[in-house]
């Protein structure tokens, strides 16, 4: 047993904020810093970090078998299944102990002739942390960009080769989003620049290869803080769009590819509350618009009629309990991702008005569209994956629907799929709604009898969707007792946009609701022990940690809390915090008063209380662009000052990485094996040291 040591007790400078008639105190406002440089906030960053050390000490043996469980699962040699695009065949691996993959392409499937274009572990040998966001070739296939993140900010520059020669060009473009597209004639290219304080893209710039940063155009800037920006090119790559989207309204531009110095002009009217998705291919748009349509609908357009609504022809109706996601289009069929009663599914359509569903056979999985860039293929790639169904590859025939496993994931060591099993079950929340919820076990440690340590997941924010789907990391808590539970609480769409919009803004609180309820019929089930009850959740997730340790702190033994957005009304009264405009359609702005006293009533760090609270591990990244890291701190801080109780408070901050967490396919799994081993500590024997 190591010395007991105090946690670290940060001082206390009252920072007064009155708004609609409202005063709040908060003695740690003080540790913000915009720069990251502050003395004062760094050795205490630091002290935490030491505090964290201290206590896993006990552990620190665990927290490495957990670490070399994981990593041991994981193919040292392993390689993508190959993509064609174009008149190449492109393929990324790697090989032993590298962190990063590698990317090729060659003249045929079988990779006879593979040529080396990037070797990402070269570029990220000098960094601590390091990204690549986008790699993309030129439409004559002999240049290539990309863009990398070197502290976790999610500030990308653009690097570019020709890949006739292997040598890099003089261009470098910086403070992108991370994102480009070509024009037609393989020399100009556009990219999203960011606002140096909210980190927010919001202007498009064209660039001419062989010219210096400094000349590049502006071609567009959005206004309005509240929408994202981010580029793409139809499908028939005959125009660039800028596409734009708030939480509730969509909005494009278009450019002719073939001629990059015209002007970008809107597809059609923007219309608040109108959200749509558009392709394009042979001369006709495909739009899913949710106009009169909360679960949207499939239209067609032509480029006459693209701009009036009144003339698109309707191709699927809307239809209630059917939400469509998402549509790929080919030359011969076009394929539509829809989810029913939370479950994912696709249905094939040919041109002529006929359709078929793909199958599956799990109880509960994931399953998603692939890179398919081919518009003339007569297969669609599929991603599948469930909770005991390592992460597979399909090939799947347009016409017929035959299915040709093209590759699933290898998991080393013992790893077999038939000793796992999964459920998919309902839970009646307080006020009637049934709350979808995902779990999975091993079989031979299984008991529903109460016995068992449940860790619970959630997200529920911005309507997205968690899935279940398989992890072999997961496996070294199934293969110690535990079942794993996926709560898809409201706030995501697992049963469409209605589940959504029920968890959010105004209807905020049945997203915390909902977590706690399925807890609590998951002990009352027998799936897991009262008192070994765990659950995580990162930044929108953390929130809802946050939020269940205020209001339902005795239900949890453990809880996990990442990359948190903890201090909601502070951030969302301060329009210079990165992406804080963007969030009003989600939380509500709070410059409003009912929006004001909404978030105030549940807003993690307004609403400590002197009471007792479960074990906590908190971890985020000091150069976190998304969920700034004194929020964490913050909380953290006071939550040490008013609670009640002894157990473990731990506060660990990556001082290198960002919103993502550390880079690198082994590295990630120091914070997994942490948390795990925080985790088992806690049922275990061991004298924690508080």
């Amino acid at each position: 047993m190591t010395d007991k040591l105090s946690a670290p007790i940060a001082k206390k400078i009252p920072h007064s904020m009155t708004h609609h008639g409202h005063t709040r105190i908060d003695n740690y406002y003080w540790m913000r810093d915009d720069e990251r440089q502050a003395e004062q906030v760094i050795a205490h960053l630091e002290k935490e970090n030491h505090y964290v050390e201290h206590n896993m000490a006990p552990h620190k043996a665990l927290q490495n078998a957990l670490f070399e469980e994981m990593k041991g699962r994981i193919v040292k040699d392993d390689s993508s299944v190959p993509v064609k695009d174009g008149n190449y065949w492109y393929v990324s691996d790697v090989q032993g102990d590298d962190e990063y993959a590698s990317h090729y392409r060659a003249s045929d499937e079988q990779l006879s002739d593979k040529t080396l274009l990037l070797n990402i572990n070269e570029l990220a040998q000098d960094y601590e942390y390091y990204d690549v966001g986008e790699i993309t070739i030129s439409p004559n296939e002999n240049l290539l960009a990309y863009s990398e993140d070197i502290d976790g900010r999610r500030i990308y520059t653009f690097r570019f080769k020709d890949l006739s020669n292997n040598t890099y060009l003089d261009d470098v473009l910086e403070n992108t989003e991370g994102q480009l597209v070509w024009a037609n004639d393989n020399k100009t290219v556009f990219y999203v620049k960011k606002d140096a304080q909210t980190l927010l893209g919001y202007q498009v710039y064209r660039h001419v290869l062989g010219t210096p940063q400094s000349d590049d155009i502006l071609v567009y800037e959005e206004q309005d803080r509240q929408f994202f920006m981010e580029l793409g090119k139809s499908r028939d790559e005959s125009e660039i769009y800028i596409h734009l989207a708030a939480t509730e309204t969509s909005d494009v531009l278009a450019l002719d590819a073939n001629t990059p110095m015209g002007e970008f002009k809107r597809l059609l009217p923007r219309l608040e509350g109108h959200e749509f998705g558009i392709d394009k291919l042979a001369g006709e748009y495909f739009i899913l618009s949710n106009h009169q349509a909360k679960n949207f609908r499939l239209l067609k357009a032509c480029e006459l009629t693209i701009g009036d609504m009144s003339q698109w022809q309707e191709l699927i109706a809307h239809r209630e309990h059917i939400l469509i996601e998402g549509m790929e289009l080919f030359d011969s069929h076009f394929v539509i991702t829809e989810r029913e009663l939370g479950q994912i599914r696709f249905v094939v359509h040919n041109y002529q008005g006929e359709s078929y569903h793909l199958s599956f056979d799990d109880a509960c999985f994931y399953a998603g569209i692939g890179y398919n860039p081919e518009a003339g293929s007569s297969t669609v790639r599929i991603h599948y994956s469930s909770l005991t169904t390592p992460s597979s590859v399909y090939d799947c025939d347009l016409t017929t629907g035959r299915k040709i496993l093209r590759k699933q994931q290898q998991v080393l060591g013992d790893f077999d799929a038939g000793n796992y099993a999964s459920e998919r079950l309902f839970v009646t929340a307080r006020d009637g709604v049934q709350v979808p919820v995902s779990l999975v076990y091993r079989k031979d440690s299984f008991s529903k009898d109460g016995t068992n340590p449940l860790l619970q997941y959630g997200y529920g924010s911005y309507g997205i969707t968690i899935d279940p789907s398989f992890s072999s990391t997961t496996l070294s808590l199934l293969d110690r007792g535990f079942v794993y539970a996926i709560a898809h609480i409201r706030g995501s769409e697992m049963l469409g946009r209605n589940w959504y919009e029920q968890g959010k803004k105004a209807n905020k609180q049945n997203t915390f609701s909902d977590f706690i309820d399925v807890t609590r019929a998951l002990i009352e089930q027998g799936y897991g022990h009262k008192n070994k009850i765990f659950a995580s959740g990162g930044s929108a997730g953390g929130l809802l940690m946050g939020a269940i340790v205020n209001q339902a702190p005795e239900l949890y033994l453990g809880v996990g809390v990442h990359v948190p957005f903890l201090d909601v009304l502070t951030t969302m009264l301060d329009e210079s915090i990165p992406l804080t405009t963007n969030e009003y359609d989600e939380w509500g702005n709070p410059n409003e008063e009912a929006a004001y006293q909404t978030i105030l009533q549940y807003s993690p760090y307004d609403n400590i209380s002197a009471q007792a609270y479960p074990n906590i591990l908190v971890t985020t990244g000091l150069h976190d662009s998304q969920v700034q890291y004194w929020e964490p701190m913050k909380w953290v801080a006071k939550l040490r000052e008013l609670k009640t109780d002894d157990n473990l408070l731990l506060f660990k901050t990556d001082m290198e990485a960002g919103h993502g967490g550390a880079s690198g396919r082994f590295k990630s799994l120091q914070d997994k094996a942490l948390e795990m081993a925080f985790f088992i500590a806690l049922l275990s024997d061991y004298v924690v040291v508080k």
